[in-house]
């Protein structure tokens, strides 16, 4: 299994489960009792129930729950209850089991042996001692700090915040009185070379993982006579801590994240505390580095549920900083397969400010007017022009466009287009034309003229994108179209009822409907070629060779393609009852009571019709 630092040796994987008391592990999460037989029972931790259903056979290492019906072993149990990956699992049971895990096979620099155990135990001990000293003579400005944002002592205790002492050489001198090595003070990021410690005279909250595990911690500038320029200081990079990948507040946050399927990015440390405070759950925030594409890929894996289940909604400021924040975010907004929304607050207030000034009630209704990203991106951007005259809309036009053209989803962009027609008030082929100039120049709008065939069938294009064989979103389209140039005698007479609208890749899509037109045709001998054939598109005819000779990880039958189709079926589906979710969830039913039932009622059936597929998609497909 894949870790930190390359693969974890299979001996270390099952030296972990022999371990690991199953028990011990359950029992730290659910209140269990003897039931008789070797087993012990308990109230389910995955339902809500009222009469113990939930078993734990210690002897054969499992639990299973007779209500709901989840089960495994000791592993499995860590992975759901906590919401994390396997290997996170087997990490956080060694570090519990006291296992050296040996990772192999992994880039760049290995860690020493046991030295992942030693960082987190000495970060835990150095999170202890500086909550200790918040409540000290030297913590006064602190704890004023704290104060002043609303925050009181239980609050404080909830999220571990601490300080550092002023002195220097504190919290190496009583880390190295424990035990612990200064070689392995130096790696944790907590003392320097030079002996003085890391963090000094400055507010400390530790940052955790998904076990709890205290990997670093961020520190705030409080006093004037501070001699580090940095407003925020980090915990530096360590085996434990990497910046691009944590999360603060995640470990509060993970399960909420995956029971609610949502998770609300803020950006800073204390926003954290005061939507937490407030009743979200489920919010988080970068640490010592914008937020990025691998905490989006974190995310985007906590939220489980469906490929399109869950939101993320996004909490910036509304100045310059605040608007280019969400332009980033949006730029790699193909990270999620979720709805990716922005909450703004007018006044300009941060959760916790806003918490302070106007009480914890404000702070959920900033999460409740949450407004689609790609709609904040857009506005922001038209913003700056006068769409009272015709050179301020066409600005506003060129500005916007090469947004909505870098949206990799096609399906979208028809959306898309129709809204920024709707904001700038223009023709919506005329925007349409704009959008895919901007698309075609790389995403730069430009004083071109449009070509004279611009995107009107997929077949006929001469520059589709070319699909990355191996992205996961795309997995069932391809599947599907290379049954169809492969096995188009295994096709239903209906070709089991799929249409151009299921498929979101423009490439994919332009093969359907060169397939479609060489159906029509007469039976040349060489189906893949006759395909290839319908279209001057060298994208496409490439698609096609590689598409007709990639293998199947077994022999199609006709039950499979049947399969294959419903399964592609049923992810359009779902995106159209995400969309139409969202649709309802904008819509006043107070106010416009006919549109809200139409579209509840539109609901209903495409939710129908989704479990019907759903029932057809038995078997394993590639």
């Amino acid at each position: 299994m894949v870790g930190r630092t390359g693969r974890i040796a299979d001996d270390d994987v099952a030296e972990v489960r022999s371990r690991a008391k199953i028990e011990d592990i359950v029992g730290a999460a659910v209140a269990l009792r003897n039931a008789g037989g070797g087993s012990l029972k308990g109230l389910c931790p995955f339902h809500d129930e009222k009469t113990p259903s939930f078993q734990v056979t210690p002897s054969k290492g499992l639990f299973y729950c007779f209500g709901c019906g989840e089960g495994g072993d000791v592993i499995a149990f860590l992975m759901k209850h906590d919401n994390i990956t396997f290997v996170e699992a087997i990490e956080q049971l060694a570090d519990r089991t006291g296992v050296v895990l040996r990772y192999i096979d992994g880039d760049g620099p290995r860690a020493e042996p046991g030295l992942r155990t030693k960082i987190l135990e000495a970060n835990q001990a150095a999170a202890e001692f500086f909550a200790g000293n918040l409540t000290g003579p030297d913590a006064l400005e602190g704890r004023r700090f704290l104060d002043q944002r609303g925050f009181d002592r239980s609050a404080a205790d909830h999220f571990g915040v601490g300080w550092a002492p002023r002195g220097g050489r504190d919290l190496g001198d009583r880390l190295r009185a424990l035990g612990f090595d200064r070689s392995v003070l130096i790696k944790a990021g907590l003392v320097r070379e030079a002996g003085w410690d890391f963090f000094q005279g400055r507010l400390l909250w530790p940052i955790r993982d998904a076990g709890h595990n205290v990997v670093g911690f961020g520190a705030r500038r409080i006093l004037e006579d501070d001699r580090m320029p940095a407003k925020y200081l980090n915990t530096p990079e360590t085996p434990v801590y990497k910046k691009s990948q944590v999360l603060y507040g995640l470990d509060l946050a993970r399960r909420a994240i995956g029971k609610k399927s949502q998770a609300v990015v803020v950006e800073g440390y204390t926003d954290v505390m005061a939507a937490h405070l407030s009743g979200i759950d489920t919010a988080v925030a970068s640490c010592g580095t914008a937020f990025g594409e691998e905490h989006a890929r974190t995310i985007q894996r906590l939220l489980g549920g469906d490929a399109f289940s869950g939101e993320i909604v996004f909490t910036f400021d509304g100045d310059a900083a605040g608007q280019a924040a969400a332009i980033k975010v949006f730029s790699f907004d193909r990270q999620f397969t979720t709805q990716t929304y922005v909450a703004v607050e007018p006044t300009g207030l941060d959760p916790c400010d806003l918490r302070l000034q106007q009480g914890e009630a404000a702070v959920r209704e900033l999460v409740a007017r949450r407004v689609p990203l790609y709609r904040f991106v857009m506005s922001n951007a038209i913003s700056r022009f006068d769409l009272d005259r015709a050179d301020g809309r066409l600005a506003a036009l060129r500005a916007a466009a090469p947004l909505v053209g870098s949206i990799r989803d096609s399906s979208l962009v028809g959306a898309y287009v129709r809204e920024l027609a709707g904001m700038i008030g223009m023709d919506v082929e005329e925007v349409r034309r704009e959008v895919t100039r901007a698309a075609r120049s790389g995403g730069q709008a430009t004083g071109r003229e449009p070509a004279p065939e611009p995107i009107a069938r997929a077949a006929s294009q001469t520059d589709l994108p070319w699909p990355d064989p191996h992205e996961g979103r795309l997995a069932v389209e391809r599947g599907y179209i290379k049954l169809v140039v492969q096995r188009p005698d295994l096709l239903g007479t209906d070709w089991d009822g799929v249409s151009a609208e299921d498929f979101t890749h423009p490439a994919y899509r332009a093969v359907w409907a060169a397939a479609q037109e060489a159906a029509g045709q007469p039976f040349s001998g060489d189906w893949s070629r006759q395909i290839a054939e319908t279209s001057e598109s060298l994208t496409l005819r490439q698609l096609v060779v590689a598409l007709a000779v990639e293998q199947f990880l077994h022999d199609p039958d006709r039950a499979y393609v049947a399969a294959y189709a419903a399964k592609l079926r049923l992810l359009s589906v779902t995106r159209a009852v995400a969309d139409l979710k969202s649709r309802l969830q904008r819509t006043n039913p107070l106010t416009d009571q006919p549109a809200y039932n139409r579209m509840f009622v539109e609901l209903l059936e495409l939710e129908a019709r989704r479990k019907e597929l759903q029932q057809r998609t038995v078997g394993s497909l590639d």
